[in-house]
């Protein structure tokens, strides 16, 4: 089963500490090796996105920035057994910036990448 993880921040006070990057780049790798981890990059922010609303038959495009408090700053995508080992990959992530990022705060949505076998016929 495939998991999309977004993580979103608010705007840090200081960049990230390399110790931190450091740490983040051994746990991809580990994810990667493990076969769980098929992608992962930063996302730009808002300002240089769009949204694209259908209501009432009627698109409607808005340029970025979003309302969100918290900005869309990357993504990971898993392939694991179980939502809970997406959740523990993600939980690692998350203590890597609190141990290590004094004061960041964000948070990490894991949605389940629907597969073909989400679709398959009643048995």
């Amino acid at each position: 089963m495939r998991y999309m993880v977004l993580l979103r921040a608010g705007q840090p006070a200081t960049p990230p500490p390399a110790d931190l990057m450091e740490a983040i780049a051994k746990l991809g790798q580990e994810a990667a090796v493990a076969g769980a981890l098929l992608d992962t990059a930063g996302l730009a922010p808002s300002t240089s996105g769009a949204t694209v609303r259908l209501a009432e038959g009627e698109l409607k495009v808005t340029d970025g920035p979003f309302a969100e408090s918290k900005e869309l700053i990357s993504y990971a995508l898993y392939d694991v057994r179980t939502k809970e080992e997406a959740v523990e990959w993600t939980a690692r992530f998350m203590r890597l910036h609190r141990d290590l990022w004094e004061g960041w705060e964000g948070e990490a949505e894991v949605v389940k990448v629907l597969g073909p076998e989400d679709f398959a016929p009643p048995a």
